[in-house]
């Protein structure tokens, strides 16, 4: 199947941006390269735009799209990885850098890939095709291991259930398949509340975020990325889960405060400044234009800030 991926918030992310004609531009999470070509029609002829991505099918996806395109460099790697990337490549900083957090809609669609649970498929979901799999681990770890991460990173109330009807299932036959998971999650549900979002969905999500290391990764690309943008430079973010869009917010949040003196000191002593700016205050979401074009970014948020110190 050929990578493809609906860009969401598509005008207002490069918008935020504030695209200069000269910068240096880096998509952490280039993917199809929706939001990459956008960045690149604004770019000069000396313009840079580096896109990376972690995931095979989407790196020679983007080298048949730009592979002729002398202002654009396709890096494999995981945007956490940022400084090493561009000191790789003779950068010393960046005007901007964009990262579409979370899963794109060919992997979604590609059943082979076990994202989605609408398909039958190998219960798969690792994004660089390498590790173990989402199997490997529903068929390995304990019932507190479990629960942990599916409440950690599913926000699951049920996950003691799930977990339980897991351990149950495997003791007969090894959870291989999406269906297998997906029906097995439906039945540790309660009757009344299978008629709400697909009840599989938070299990699913857990266990991607989970084998991709994806909340790790994405605390360390945060800073790596913060730091490696020039004053005046900006950080835009899309994402589709509350757990990390709570995560971006106070880690910006946190680089836009300044004095932390008690508030009872007559002068600040800490000498603390704010290293950075909210571009937007709340986040920006899909208007009904987009949601009718693609539902899939009823979920996405959007924020950004500037590098000011």
């Amino acid at each position: 199947m050929e990578f493809y991926h609906k860009p969401v918030l598509l005008e207002k992310t490069v918008e935020l941006l504030n695209i200069k004609p000269d910068g240096i531009y880096l998509d952490g999470t280039a993917g199809g390269g929706g939001h990459s070509s956008e960045i690149l029609k604004r770019l000069g002829e000396k313009g840079r735009l580096i896109c990376v991505d972690r995931d095979p099918d989407a790196i020679n996806n983007l080298n048949e799209r730009f592979g002729d395109e002398d202002r654009v460099t396709v890096v494999k790697n995981n945007f956490a990885e940022i400084p090493d990337i561009i000191a790789k490549l003779g950068v010393e900083s960046l005007d901007g850098v964009l990262m579409d957090i979370g899963v794109s809609s060919h992997q979604l669609d590609c059943a082979e890939r076990g994202f989605s649970y609408h398909n039958d498929a190998p219960l798969d979901m690792r994004m660089e095709r390498s590790g173990p799999t989402a199997a490997d681990y529903v068929n390995t770890l304990d019932y507190s291991e479990l629960v942990r991460i599916l409440t950690a990173y599913g926000e699951e109330k049920f996950a003691g259930n799930i977990a339980r009807a897991i351990e149950r299932e495997r003791e007969k036959n090894p959870i291989e398949t999406t269906a297998q998971l997906a029906e097995i999650v439906k039945s540790a549900y309660p009757a009344a509340k299978r008629r709400d979002k697909h009840p599989a969905r938070k299990t699913f999500q857990a266990l991607r975020i989970f084998v991709n290391g994806e909340l790790d990764r994405l605390s360390e690309g945060l800073d790596n990325a913060f730091s490696s943008l020039k004053i005046g430079g900006r950080l835009a973010l899309i994402t589709f889960h509350s757990i990390e869009d709570r995560m971006v917010k106070h880690r910006m949040a946190k680089w836009c405060e300044g004095c932390i003196c008690p508030k009872d000191f007559p002068i600040c002593v800490c000498g603390r400044k704010p290293g950075a700016r909210l571009v937007n205050r709340k986040p920006v979401e899909a208007d009904e234009d987009e949601l009718r074009e693609n539902p899939r970014s009823r979920s996405a948020k959007l924020r950004c800030c500037e590098k000011i110190n």
